[in-house]
């Protein structure tokens, strides 16, 4: 599929959300401007992501794409899980030894990532509207399973996969439309409303958001298929909302958003360190415009070629960026002896 600056800027903008939101997470507890603007984030951020990655979802059943797609997602969960395992142990951080089935963090978007491609095999051949109602429903309803919580990922899975279903049926001249006068004015209304709700509302579980644990767990059995499905309607306005207003228009920092997977898995070493020698502290703006300034130095750092060559073997199990890297270098080499 031929790039758009639309969805490159969304992906950039959204992974900065995820790794400023990651960053400042401690803080919540302690300022409501904090919890306002974090839940606010929280609200969109995973189902606008997951919508973007079943918007480019080549979904297919055949042997070979399976095999590639575990080779893409499965194996660096794998690589990754020991990895994170190692670092936690390292920094001092509790709850460091997590078994392969039970993701480390962030890692489950990897693992639920490759479950939602396998998903397609079958969704792709049903209509798209009983393919989402269904997928709803059975969100809804995992909720109810107290057995299905954050091992294998199973309950992200099952309920952030609308989202995914959601990108793969839909089409750009659709997303183009959100983008008209009438549906940006109301988007943004929307937005603003959200947010003064949030902030004046009485503070809620946000693990609601994250989709990860049972109602029982959240001690809500008799209204959770309710708040869940509530979630869902917020979280696709908002992703709606969201992608109306992210600028069509080709920006130096733009490519970068062709680089989020190198963000997303390497920015945990970076935000975990923080969090473990309690360096995130927000007391007043300037403190606010530092980590929102450091957290876009984090997205930057971690696409930039060098750290991808570096990391790609752990990544994408190969290194063609980093033989490309030295092959540059022996021709600056050849050129300056020749010169």
């Amino acid at each position: 599929m031929k790039r758009m600056a639309l969805f490159d800027n969304a992906k950039l903008m959204l992974i900065f959300l995820v790794v400023f939101g990651h960053m400042v997470q401690p803080t919540t507890d302690g300022s409501r401007e904090m919890y306002t603007i974090y839940t606010w984030i929280y609200t969109f951020h995973m189902p606008a992501f997951i919508f973007l990655a079943g918007f480019f979802a080549k979904g297919s059943g055949n042997k070979d794409y399976i095999i590639n797609l575990a080779k893409k997602l499965i194996l660096p969960y794998l690589i990754f899980q020991f990895v994170f395992t190692a670092y936690f142990l390292f920094i001092g951080k509790d709850g460091w030894l997590n078994a392969p089935f039970y993701p480390h963090w962030s890692l489950w978007f990897l693992f639920s990532l490759f479950c939602w491609h396998i998903l397609l095999i079958w969704f792709s051949k049903i209509p798209a509207w009983i393919g989402i109602t269904a997928a709803v429903v059975i969100g809804v309803l995992v909720g109810y399973a107290d057995s299905i919580d954050q091992t294998f990922s199973l309950s992200r899975t099952f309920v952030f996969f609308p989202f995914f279903l959601a990108g793969y049926w839909l089409t750009t001249d659709t997303v183009m439309k959100w983008r008209s006068a009438v549906p940006r004015a109301a988007s943004l209304v929307f937005m603003v409303t959200l947010g003064v709700v949030i902030a004046m509302a009485p503070e809620f579980n946000s693990d609601w958001l994250l989709g990860s644990k049972s109602y029982a767990t959240m001690g809500e059995v008799e209204l959770g298929g309710l708040l869940r499905f509530g979630v869902y309607v917020v979280g696709a306005l908002m992703t709606v909302s969201v992608l109306a207003w992210i600028p069509n228009k080709h920006f130096s920092f733009t490519p970068l958003g062709g680089q989020t997977l190198y963000v997303y898995l390497l920015h945990g070493f970076i935000v975990q360190l923080f969090r473990q020698q309690n360096w995130v502290e927000i007391n007043n703006v300037l403190d606010f415009s530092l980590y929102f300034v450091l957290s876009g130095f984090i997205v930057y750092l971690l696409s930039t070629s060098t750290i991808r060559a570096v990391t790609q073997p752990l990544i994408e199990c190969r290194s063609a960026l980093l033989r490309k890297q030295f092959s540059n270098l022996q021709q600056q080499d050849r050129y300056h002896t020749t010169n």
